[in-house]
């Protein structure tokens, strides 16, 4: 067991290291059913080279589908979504079953890599192709769930449940043999029994109200606080990505079953692609204006802080000014008047001893601060004659 489980490792590395330079050239397309030529044939193929054709086309797209799911073991999800890609988006077609399964293992993948919206378009084309994918159901629900979009989840788990009650009225599972082994009967009961308490758990939180906190930022694929230019950028991206219009267009690659399902399917597809988009389109209003409250409420902190520092600025400005008036008056007054009498007490001992008679016109303040200061020397030469004596 050890050897085939190593043995089949190996291989399917090998087959990964391989298909990355495979293209859809690697064989001959010269048939118009397989090229997807819709101009009629020049000279018609004989019955063996078409079965060689059709058969090399097989073999590659198993090829490259074991590269795939060998690359999403290995948890390389970005190589695993370019050859699952390159599976569903070829120019050959392919049988319904077949790329139901390859759109499960990329939403898979696209999941693993963090892309919420492209995992649920690839459930909705999975969904729409084959209405009984348990795994897909359970896929779209969590995916639902985990971006809080509780209503539509809860949908998306009555169906399941619908399912599950089916399969064990009638004892069976749906759709062919080969596609059971991902869900085993046993089973059933006990995720019926889980089902049953995720959605009392789920129609709690909706009666709650709690239906409004919706995460479009795991949804649009962007971190909290991104910027302008990043919503747009991505919100432009997955418009044009999942389209209505565009989200219809992998039915023409599709090899359907039964060609009366082709109606059913493409309204599945545009419904389901088109409560997507809703939601894409909900989720870019919602935060946007996010995004522009912020930058309101930034604006608004910036020039509060710009008023601030004005205020500040103009009552340095005052301080100032008021320092520069009160200097002056911070000097003593009387210092200057006794300097100044003083003076004036010079200049008129100087004139009465030259003899100058004549008269000087003096003010009475400045006389009178004369004879102060003759007062008080006369009275200091007295005493200084007293303690002399």
């Amino acid at each position: 067991m050890v050897l085939l489980q190593t043995g089949k490792r190996l291989a399917s590395a090998a087959f990964r290291r391989e298909s990355v330079c495979w293209s859809d050239d690697s064989f001959s397309l010269s048939n118009p059913l397989f090229s997807g030529d819709s101009s009629p044939p020049r000279v018609p193929l004989p019955e063996s080279e078409a079965v060689t054709q059709l058969l090399a086309h097989i073999k590659l797209l198993l090829r490259r589908r074991a590269a795939a799911l060998a690359a999403l073991e290995a948890g390389l999800h970005s190589e695993a979504i370019r050859h699952f890609s390159k599976i569903v988006d070829g120019r050959r077609g392919a049988p319904q079953a077949f790329l139901a399964e390859c759109y499960m293992h990329r939403a898979s993948a696209h999941r693993s890599a963090g892309r919420i919206a492209d995992s649920i378009a690839d459930c909705n084309r999975t969904l729409a192709l084959d209405p009984t994918c348990i795994q897909a159901l359970e896929t779209r629900a969590s995916l639902l769930e985990s971006i809080r979009c509780f209503p539509d989840s809860l949908h998306d788990l009555e169906h399941l449940k619908l399912l599950y009650n089916t399969i064990l009225r009638d004892r069976k599972l749906a759709g062919p043999a080969w596609k059971r082994q991902n869900v085993r009967a046993r089973e059933i009961p006990g995720k019926l029994c889980a089902l049953t308490t995720k959605m009392q758990e789920l129609k709690q939180r909706v009666a709650s109200g709690d239906t409004s906190n919706v995460d479009y930022h795991g949804l649009i694929g962007l971190r909290r606080g991104c910027g302008r230019s990043e919503l747009q950028r991505a919100h432009l991206l997955l418009s044009l990505k999942h389209k209505p219009d565009k989200a219809m267009c992998f039915i023409e690659r599709c090899e359907l079953a039964d060609e009366r399902d082709l109606d059913s399917v493409k309204e599945r597809a545009r419904m389901s692609s088109l409560l997507l988009y809703r939601l894409l389109q909900k989720g870019y209003t919602n935060v946007m204006g996010a995004i522009m409250d912020e930058e309101a409420a930034e604006k608004q902190r910036k020039k509060k802080v710009l008023e601030a520092l004005e205020a500040q600025a103009k009552l340095e400005k005052l301080e100032n000014k008021k320092c520069t008036v009160s200097s002056p008056s911070t000097a003593n007054p009387a210092v200057f008047q006794g300097v100044f009498c003083r003076d004036l007490a010079v200049v008129g001992n100087l004139l009465s001893q030259t003899g100058f008679n004549r008269s000087i016109p003096v003010k009475y303040e400045a006389l009178s601060c004369w004879l102060e200061e003759k007062k008080k020397s006369k009275n200091l030469c007295f005493v200084a004659s007293c303690t002399d004596g």
